[in-house]
């Protein structure tokens, strides 16, 4: 983006929260000068007073809500400005709105990609959810409609009742990501934007990476490109009774950079129920554009774009406001028949004792002294946990829940799964080692 649509920019949401300070002190002066002049003069002279302030008001906020509606513009236009500058993902024909850009496959009725930036506006954003679902009419050839979602049956008293078809309108530039204009919202909700989600996954896992990202976006005070998209090829399912026999994906993307703190991230996840963690599903761009065939981000200096494309980093996206959160353990910093936190799924009821490690970022002891134990992330993001029951504690010289702590070990067991989190029962402190010590 240029330095002028930066200034330009800044520069009117200036003018706005000025405005906003000085209608504030004038609501201030009115009241003090109410009651300064109900004491000093009739009935009368008051109410005269009081109607001349009230439109004076009137007049502040009328031209207020004007300066609101030039800088929703001039975000409009910055947006657009940077989604051009990034370049386009593919070469076919791209459709421009006034806050996301997409390419429209007619073939499968949706788009191959849909790109937008989260400006750090959207933590103040109050715009609410439109649901104004309705056709793209900048897609020449036509788009999905509510019928290949819905079927609408009007019943004996008169009613209507839409019956689903078992899938989502699922988004892909989220309409969170927008809240900050009326007018980007609204148009989210074009079925251009829409793919059929399973609900399990729309609402659940693909929901949780959108949130990420845009907390991602709110924490740092900067902007981010995302790129959203199903994986789209010719071998895809329909949905038999939709009205344009809409594809169902069974993968779908999403690749999001930060230019200004020089980070990446990249997830590729299956269109149904997810039962690993979120980090299990982090990729490089670079994976997901040999997985898909595109080319996210085109304009990017050779340089750059090798180290953000490469990259894999989920410290700093994957962040839930817990600094005792830790980056899990890679393999190349285990030894053979070691296992990180994530790969402890692989290895559920498998009847085999494996070695999985971490680092102890929470410990609790419960009124009966049984003992819990999270490696790498806290409750309520647990991805594994130790379990010592009461009766084994003596088996240990040390207390488990406070010796472990902040300490990298590997527990070694069968691991199980309790409420969808593996685990592994801990019954000797032969069980553990202490792998910050080798």
């Amino acid at each position: 983006m240029s330095s002028v649509d930066i200034k330009i920019y800044q520069l009117d949401i200036a003018i706005v929260g000025s405005y906003l300070c000085n209608m504030y002190l004038l609501r201030l002066l009115f009241i003090a000068g109410l009651a300064c002049t109900y004491s000093a003069g009739s009935a009368q002279d008051v109410s005269g007073q009081i109607k001349s302030l009230q439109s004076e008001i009137a007049s502040h906020e009328k031209a207020l809500a004007g300066l609101s509606a030039k800088a929703d513009s001039l975000k409009l236009i910055y947006v657009q400005n940077g989604l051009k500058e990034m370049g386009w993902p593919s070469d076919g024909e791209v459709i421009l709105h006034r806050a996301m850009a997409l390419e429209y496959d007619e073939e499968h009725e949706m788009a191959r990609w849909v790109a937008h930036i989260i400006l750090p506006d959207v933590k103040n954003g109050r715009t609410a959810r439109t649901n104004d679902f309705r056709k793209d009419p900048k897609v020449k050839t036509g788009t999905a409609e509510e019928g290949d979602f819905f079927n609408l049956k009007t019943g004996h008293d008169g009613k209507k009742e839409f019956y689903g078809f078992g899938f989502d309108r699922g988004h892909l530039a989220p309409s969170a990501d927008f809240r900050w204009s009326q007018q980007a919202l609204s148009e989210s909700y074009y079925y251009s934007n829409m793919t059929p989600q399973r609900p399990e996954f729309n609402r659940e896992s693909w929901a949780m990476v959108e949130d990420y990202v845009r907390g991602y976006a709110v924490r740092n005070n900067t902007e981010v490109y995302v790129v959203t998209g199903p994986v789209l090829n010719d071998n895809l399912p329909k949905i038999e009774r939709s009205i344009n026999m809409v594809s169902i994906p069974e993968w779908h993307y999403k690749v999001a950079i930060d230019l200004n703190n020089k980070a990446a991230i990249a997830f590729l996840m299956p269109n149904g129920k997810c039962e690993k963690p979120i980090d299990s599903y982090v990729k490089s761009i670079d994976e997901v554009e040999s997985f898909t065939g595109l080319n996210f981000f085109p304009t990017l200096n050779s340089d750059l774009e090798r180290k953000l494309e490469g990259e894999i980093n989920t410290s700093q996206w994957l962040a839930v406001g817990d600094e005792k959160n830790v980056k899990m353990l890679t393999p190349d910093q285990l030894e053979a028949g070691q296992y990180n936190t994530l790969q402890a799924y692989d290895h559920v009821d498998t009847g085999k004792k494996v070695s999985i490690c971490g680092t102890v970022v929470s410990t609790f002891k419960s009124k009966n002294n049984n003992v819990f134990i999270n490696l790498d992330r806290r409750f309520p993001n647990t991805v594994f946990s130790i379990n010592i029951w009461s009766s084994n504690i003596n088996n240990f010289s040390y207390n488990p829940e406070i010796e472990l702590l902040d300490r990298k070990i590997c527990v070694k067991g069968q691991v199980t799964l309790r409420e969808g989190i593996p685990q592994i029962g801990c019954d000797s402190e032969k069980q553990i080692i202490f792998i910050d010590e080798l």
